[in-house]
């Protein structure tokens, strides 16, 4: 019959089970770093999106001479083919055209929006410095997306992105509304 001795000694000199040890106290801390880094990137490429949503509605608009009703419905559909694979429920644009007048103030010639609400014809938007002098007309598209994590651990509330583009018409002076 074999006889075991147990002394603290020995089992201090013990190496079997410290791989294990050290596995069970850092692999919680690397897996949330992995679902982590994971889930910013996934926050990162929808903020990404949103602002390619804005400029691709804005150029579309800025191609043409005058926009209908059907061609807004497309261009708002493209935004939102751009922004899948998120959900689109969560994508508000909006669309406007803006002239600088004589006084150097931009108000709105019209405007449309999904998900967000129009703006008040004849109300003042603020353009950047220098965007446009007098006279002249900008495009305008507003975007807003409220991203919610898919885990929720790492970002527990809706992040809201916004995204805003300009361009001048490439047609025309103005684009207008039919």
């Amino acid at each position: 019959m074999m006889r075991f001795e147990f002394s603290l000694a020995a089992l201090r000199r013990d190496q079997r089970g410290v791989s294990a040890l050290e596995f069970a106290l850092i692999a919680p801390l690397l897996i949330a770093f992995y679902f982590g880094m994971s889930e910013m990137a996934q926050a990162f490429m929808a903020q990404k999106r949103t602002g390619h949503v804005a400029a691709t509605v804005a150029d579309l608009a800025a191609q043409d001479d005058v926009i209908t009703a059907a061609e807004l419905s497309n261009i708002f559909a493209a935004g939102q083919i751009i922004m899948q694979p998120y959900p689109v429920a969560e994508l508000d644009q909006r669309l406007s055209s803006v002239t600088v007048d004589s006084r150097g103030v931009a108000r709105v010639d019209w405007s449309r929006g999904v998900g967000m609400a129009p703006r008040t014809v004849a109300s003042t938007v603020d353009l950047p410095t220098g965007l446009a002098a007098n006279g002249q007309s900008i495009i305008y598209s507003e975007v807003s997306y409220a991203y919610q994590s898919p885990i929720g651990a790492f970002l527990p509330d809706a992040t809201t992105f916004r995204r805003g583009y300009y361009l001048r018409p490439r047609l025309v002076e103005k684009v207008l509304l039919a």
